[in-house]
């Protein structure tokens, strides 16, 4: 990808790492977003990508929405509806791009990560924090409440938490976030890099296929009844016992060797 491109992507045997470079805030212009959307469009069929990391530049993860950017279009004859409507249904779509990928999505965050950035770190999977880093939804401090990033957020952690968050605009420390259940390490900031790293091939090494139905079940299964999500995750358990990875690797467990997955 070009340098001069606000999305960096660069490939590390079976992990994708996508690194925002958009300073001085790693905002989430629309063109990072179409960049960051179609990464993951293409990503997608890609069998020879495992898992994805999704990191920035600079001293901040990514300060949300670009409101210069934003702003600018109060002077279309609409006011900016239409701008503002292409902008969070873009958003909305990356959003869940990542939760429906059939590829764990790892957020690598030094830094603050605000607003929209926030729902980004959200959205991944599993997310990694320097202990530098900082989290908030402080929208509400320019009069614009965090509503779309309240989706993930109240996905990740207590609806009071959340809420708490929402309505005061205050940022809460890695620690806090640890505590809260929106990142599942807090690391120190110089080896953030090589934790990410590690845990990425740890992930990219185990069954693709293992990995996409869990994704997928688990994702399917949230916000189900307890009977329903039994339902759901039966059959998924099912067609991974029928799957060729779950054989093979449920043979070398038993014959005491290791594995050979399925491309």
């Amino acid at each position: 990808m070009a340098s001069n491109r606000p999305l960096r992507a660069e490939r590390d045997g079976a992990v994708l790492h996508l690194t925002l470079e958009n300073p001085p805030v790693n905002a989430l212009s629309l063109e990072v977003m179409q960049l960051l959307q179609g990464e993951l469009d293409e990503v997608r069929g890609d069998d020879s990508i495992r898992i994805i990391v999704i990191a920035a530049a600079g001293k901040l993860f990514s300060a949300g929405h670009d409101l210069k950017e934003m702003s600018s279009h109060r002077a279309d004859r609409d006011k900016g509806r239409a701008f503002f409507d292409q902008t969070f249904a873009l958003c909305s779509r990356v959003m869940q791009s990542i939760v429906s990928l059939p590829k764990p999505v790892i957020a690598q965050v030094q830094g603050m990560a605000t607003a929209a950035g926030c729902q980004l770190v959200a959205s991944c999977d599993l997310a990694v924090a320097s202990d530098q880093s900082k989290f908030g939804v402080n929208g509400i401090d320019v009069g614009l409440f965090c509503s779309t990033p309240a989706v993930a957020l109240t996905r990740n952690i207590p609806a009071k938490r959340a809420m708490e968050m929402l309505l005061t605009g205050e940022m809460i420390d890695a620690v806090t976030a640890l505590e809260f259940g929106l990142v599942n390490r807090v690391v120190p900031a110089q080896s953030l890099a090589g934790i990410v790293r590690e845990l990425a091939r740890a992930i990219a090494a185990k069954s693709a296929t293992a990995v996409k139905l869990g994704k997928a079940a688990v994702t399917s299964q949230a916000g189900l009844g307890l009977a329903e999500a039994y339902d759901c995750a039966s059959r998924a358990m099912v067609e991974n016992m029928l799957a060729p990875d779950a054989e093979e690797g449920i043979s070398a467990f038993l014959e005491k060797r290791a594995p050979s997955w399925h491309p």
